[in-house]
């Protein structure tokens, strides 16, 4: 028995969304043409999949059954594509990725993931870079792609940029810290003169005026590290609000609440790559793990 990637699509989107509407808006078909598919489908399989309840539908028994097994077929065939896609176009056996210190290790995480998941048999190398060394390496050919900090950039030509939104940072401090336990109306003036950790890459992107706040600053190379020594109560900084998201980084860490701060420092976020068709496939991946992981830490707070 043969089944077209027309049909799984058709019931494993009906399934998952319980609806021949909304399935039809998803796959941008008509819901009169989801209705027929299903319907054929289930000719051909000789039993019922759903039962129609006014606008939307509930899956039965057999549909629970067949649903896992629709959806393998449909990621190994997606596989298969993007694999043929991949030697049509010359696919890159691997990439570099480089990034300023201040991307969150969440995010580089979840592109790596995609990745693999796009492109299994591409090797992918993550780096720490200056903007500087990142917009030579793209122009030099050693460095596919580059996460950077765009404040007060200029366009560069012979790189294609992708502007990805902000990133905010808000200020952390030990949860055990005296900063922690001030009334948010003592905070601020109390921040000025309490130890701040500055990320240097802040500094080299010509950020201090807006980054740094306290009279008693010492400068960090390494993010991970900042949040190390803020989890140790020596000090506040500027960190990313989505490590509020990851356990092994929030522990012992706590936001700041001051009331003359009312909005985060934000950091805009651009993509940089090479102008090639190969990097463009790839580039498609990492944008959109990227959108989606901003969107996630937006609808978090």
């Amino acid at each position: 028995m043969n089944f077209s990637l027309e049909q799984l699509l058709a019931f494993v989107t009906v399934y998952e969304l319980k609806a021949f509407s909304k399935a039809a808006v998803k796959l941008d078909k008509h819901r009169t043409t989801i209705g027929q598919v299903i319907t054929n489908l289930e000719d051909q399989l000789a039993i019922t999949l759903f039962e129609r309840i006014g606008r939307t539908v509930e899956p039965t028994q057999d549909a629970t059954l067949l649903y896992h097994y629709a959806k393998q077929a449909i990621e190994q065939t997606r596989t298969f594509d993007r694999m043929a896609l991949s030697l049509s176009y010359g696919g890159l056996e691997s990439v570099t990725i480089a990034y300023a210190s201040f991307i969150p290790q969440q995010v580089l995480t979840a592109i790596r993931k995609a990745l693999m998941n796009d492109f299994p048999s591409m090797g992918v190398n993550l780096l720490v870079r200056s903007k500087a060394e990142i917009k030579q390496g793209i122009q030099d050919g050693s460095i596919h792609f580059g996460l950077v900090n765009v404040f007060e950039s200029k366009l560069i030509n012979s790189i294609d940029s992708m502007l990805m939104r902000s990133m905010a940072f808000f200020p952390f401090t030990g949860e055990s810290s005296k900063l922690a336990q001030l009334s948010p109306n003592d905070t601020y003036t109390a921040m000025k003169s309490t130890r701040q950790f500055v990320l240097k890459s802040m500094l080299d992107d010509d950020m201090a005026k807006k980054v740094i706040l306290s009279s008693q600053y010492e400068v960090v190379d390494q993010q991970t590290l900042i949040i190390r020594l803020v989890q140790e109560g020596l000090g506040w900084a500027l960190l990313p609000r989505s490590i509020s998201r990851t356990e092994y980084y929030s522990d012992h860490m706590v936001e700041i609440e001051a009331d003359q701060i009312k909005e985060a420092i934000h950091v805009p976020v651009s993509l940089w790559s090479q102008h090639s068709k190969q990097v463009a496939i790839v580039k498609q991946t990492i944008s959109k793990c990227i959108t989606d992981y901003l969107n996630a830490v937006d609808n978090l707070h």
